[in-house]
């Protein structure tokens, strides 16, 4: 199909490229203003787009269940740190319900410039295809395609063909996902970009890759067999070439926190030369306990030193070149290396590898009580190749391992493999298998978390004659279907609200990581925690509308934060004013940070609403974390922290720590247990109430009449809204 390129006015293309891969038709609709000044773009134009397209009885697996790519109109401006951010969604089949993901790289900013503010995908193709959007012919087309069962042999096909045809590395653009995405639920899409400045093999540049990894999205995109979609653009050239209402604001906004990043970073967190590994150390610190070891039991270990952000930067991380995964931005947190695979098809090669970030480096390392940066590398790339989410396969595997510890699991239920905390080569040996399939585990470990755990309960049940399904759930690490990132929340009330409740895609980070802050104090008071469950997810979900990475925000803090009087000095309001100059320098509006990140209420009570047509009067019974997020499962556990352990049980029954000592373990855990579930209990209705939920978690009609978002739900949601209302 032939197309006609429109100019970027104010951020926005004001087009959207639909593709029905069923009927194989194509269509460039034009982007209702209307429906674009209310959901922004990103997270909220994909969910909008995604709700109108699907049903209550949508299935993930049915082809209308639309794959939505949809950067933001701050995405794409080099002049500003950290602006290629670009959200994956769809119905999750990991979970059922919309999921989400967001991913770097060029793909989100190259989409724009080729002229499209979304990239809806529905229906599914009779065979294996690509999608080639040619912005230097003005056409796009559905191609069929070998079916390139690896990633990165796929990766090199489609650089091969494209530059064949004459096209500049630069220029090629691409997203795509692999042989594993179609025998598991977690599937990712791999977003691939050129670096020219990195070498491998005595060849100067490479494609470097971003993953939108969580809630199996990359599942969805093999399922409707779309292989790979392909942009060919160039960066819009000329004066003030993204269409900005004053790009001389726009200019100094970036020049701003550029400096504030320049200045801040090395004398802090040192992405720059640790990338986001270096949030080992944090959290593996003894007062925090909150790096997960051996599926999240305990919170520290003396080993930790070894997978840090330093080791990587010492010893394995390339650091020629730049490491930004977008130009313009100088954090230059996108860190890599090279090592030698010790197993798969590809054994004894020299690969280069992307990462790992800290939530890979923790899930192969500490949780599954492996210590050696290598192997934590190896099985990032492997998990890259095959196209399956580094995080999901991280936390299954700590689970499995958990159930061979405990009992619940033979060698024999797992196909012969060895699974012991540490067992690198077993670890890797069950990567491989899932991927095929090669045994029952690996089959159903594909499936996920809830699948596998009604599987392991059915074989341990024949054995025994018991079912232990109850004591499952409480270490295996999931909510809402979806396994946790990697922070053990023992000591984080706050985090363990945002992923019980204020996190709907279920356990991740991306609404509400407020851990870390949680942890320096920073919120004292049940109260503080309560709004913190508000104030973050507008900020940190108002990025992924606008097309912006967090971590310029989150990880660097600004100095002039620090002498403002009555606010949150937490949530960097002297950076924030600058996100502000930056978003009314693009669009042309006068508005306060505050004001801007507070419309991101519209996007959360739709994806709230678009759970609720999944789960119904249960929705709020979802909103709920596995014991073992919450404190210590078992007596070994608790007097693994008993000092600290002890203290807050002291605190809880209000007597004196001598008073308590006497009692037993048992005892002391189970007051402990029980009233840190009270709290979290009451955090989650705070969080209901001051959202406008009723107590079962349902957005209340007058809440969603008066943010707006009632005018933009279809007549089937505002019926079943309606029938729950309490």
């Amino acid at each position: 199909m032939k197309y006609i390129m429109t100019k970027l006015a104010h951020g926005y293309t004001n087009r959207l490229l639909c593709v029905d891969l069923g009927t194989e038709t194509i269509s460039t609709p034009k982007l209702d203003p209307e429906i674009r000044d209310f959901f922004i773009g990103g997270r909220g134009l994909g969910l909008y787009l995604l709700h109108q397209r699907i049903t209550a009885r949508t299935k993930p697996a049915d082809p209308e269940n639309a794959l939505i790519l949809s950067p933001g109109p701050l995405g794409g401006v080099p002049q500003f740190p950290g602006t290629s951010k670009c959200m994956a969604v769809a119905l999750s089949p990991i979970t059922g319900i919309p999921g989400l993901s967001n991913f770097g790289g060029h793909f989100g900013a190259y989409l724009k410039y080729a002229g499209f503010d979304a990239l809806e995908i529905t229906g599914k193709s009779q065979k294996d295809c690509i999608i080639v959007i040619n912005a230097f012919r003005g056409d796009i087309t559905i191609e069929e395609t070998p079916a390139v069962d690896y990633v990165f042999d796929l990766e090199n096909a489609l650089v091969a063909r494209f530059t064949q045809e004459g096209y500049e590395k630069k220029n090629i653009v691409f997203v795509t996902t692999g042989v594993g995405a179609g025998h598991t639920v977690y599937g990712c899409i791999n977003s691939h970009y050129y670096d020219p400045t990195k070498s491998m093999d005595e060849t100067k540049g490479l494609y470097r890759v971003k993953q939108a990894g969580r809630t199996g999205l990359g599942t969805v995109m093999m399922d409707k067999r779309c292989r790979a979609v392909v942009i060919i653009a160039e960066f819009p050239k000329g004066e003030n070439p993204y269409g900005a209402a004053d790009w001389d604001k726009v200019k100094k906004a970036g020049t701003k926190l550029s400096k504030v990043v320049r200045d801040v970073d090395p004398v802090s967190l040192k992405m720059h030369s640790k990338g986001s590994a270096g949030l080992i150390d944090f959290m593996n610190k003894e007062d925090y306990q909150s790096l997960p070891v051996n599926n999240y039991q305990l919170g520290s270990d003396p080993r930790a030193e070894r997978i840090s952000g330093k080791y990587y930067a010492d010893k394995l991380f390339d650091h020629r070149g730049m490491d930004g995964c977008f130009p313009g931005c100088n954090l230059q947190c996108t860190k890599g290396g090279c090592v030698v695979l010790t197993t798969g098809r590809d054994q004894n090669r020299r690969v280069w590898v992307d990462g790992p970030e800290y939530e890979t480096a923790a899930g192969f390392g500490s949780n599954l009580g492996m210590w050696h940066a290598e192997f934590i590398m190896e099985a990032n790339w492997h998990c890259d190749n095959y196209g399956i989410d580094t995080i999901t396969v991280a936390v299954i595997m700590a689970f499995l391992t958990e159930c061979v510890q405990r009992g619940y699991l033979t060698k024999e239920d797992c196909g012969g493999l060895d699974l012991q905390w540490g067992n690198e080569a077993a670890a890797l040996d069950l990567i491989h298998q899932i991927v095929k399939p090669e045994t029952d585990l690996a089959k159903v470990a594909g499936k996920g978390m809830l699948p596998l755990m009604d599987w392991i309960a059915e074989r341990y049940a024949a054995r025994t004659g018991k079912n232990p399904h109850a004591e499952l759930l409480r270490f295996a690490m999931q909510t809402k279907g979806l396994p946790f990132s990697l922070y053990r929340t023992h000591r984080s009330l706050s985090m363990q609200g945002s992923y019980a409740a204020a996190s709907d895609i279920g356990a991740h980070h991306a609404a509400a990581w407020l851990i870390k802050l949680d942890l320096i104090g920073a919120f004292p008071t049940f109260q503080d925690k309560a709004r913190a469950l508000i104030s973050y997810p507008r900020v940190r979900l108002g990025n992924d509308n606008l097309g912006l990475c967090k971590l310029p925000w989150v990880d660097v803090f600004n100095p002039d934060s620090e002498k403002m009087s009555h606010t949150d000095i937490y949530i960097n309001p002297a950076s924030q004013e600058i996100y502000a100059d930056f978003y009314n320098g693009m669009i042309g509006t006068d508005m306060t940070w505050q004001d801007i990140f507070a419309r991101t209420d519209r996007d959360i009570n739709l994806q709230r609403v678009m759970n609720v047509l999944v789960f119904g009067k249960d929705t709020g019974r979802r909103d709920w974390i596995p014991d073992r997020a919450i404190g210590p499962t078992d007596d070994v556990l608790y007097d693994a922290e008993k000092d600290y352990n002890d203290a807050e049980v002291a605190k809880a029954l209000e007597k004196s720590l001598a008073d308590i000592q006497t009692a037993t373990t048992a005892d002391k855990r189970n007051v402990l247990m029980e009233s840190r579930k009270r709290q979290l209990t009451e955090l989650i209705r705070a969080y209901y109430e001051e959202r406008g939920w009723s107590e079962s978690g349902i957005p209340k009609l007058e809440t969603l009449k008066q943010i707006g978002l009632w005018a933009f739900l279809k007549e089937e949601t505002k019926t079943a809204i309606a029938a729950l209302a309490e």
